[in-house]
């Protein structure tokens, strides 16, 4: 794949941008963020199966999904999507499911770049210093990278 992944957490402040540009239109990488059984395909670390449980991507709806390593273990997450804005931008609260009452709050941007290409930026926000750095010492960046790499593939498919 040929768009690296940027993941940044600032020293003393708590919270992480991510920015990840994409060879595709707005329209595509919003969609596949909104379609389920899109999203079920492309979200989190290669080789884990994820249930999808619930996904509204729209303004007021909810998610939840559990991902399996394959390995035995199991991660839930949940959220509430509290703005969705056609190919253009979304709010939604994050949270694991192991670390209950730690919820980060993340604005997504689809920006639409020359030649039919999309440039995603989020940007997440946490509660504390800890959860923050919990999160990022958790293998995000993995996940998020690979994650991406995922969902490429899935355009290219497409």
């Amino acid at each position: 794949m040929s768009n690296a992944v940027s993941v940044i957490a600032p020293d003393a402040l708590p919270y992480v941008d991510i920015e990840r540009e994409f060879d595709f239109p707005v329209e595509a990488v919003f969609r596949a963020h909104r379609d389920p059984e899109l999203y079920r395909q492309w979200l989190g670390p290669r080789g884990y199966e994820m249930e999808l449980l619930e996904h509204d991507f729209s303004t007021g709806g909810r998610y939840r999904y559990i991902h399996h390593d394959g390995k035995g273990g199991s991660f839930a997450f949940r959220g509430v999507f509290h703005v969705v804005r056609d190919n253009d931008f979304a709010i939604q609260t994050f949270e694991f499911e192991g670390f209950p009452d730690v919820v980060s709050i993340e604005s997504l941007q689809f920006e639409r770049l020359d030649g039919d290409r999309t440039r995603l930026h989020i940007h997440a926000v946490y509660p504390s210093m800890e959860a923050r750095d919990g999160m990022v010492s958790s293998g995000m960046e993995n996940g998020v990278r690979q994650g991406y790499e995922q969902l490429e593939e899935l355009l290219v498919r497409s």
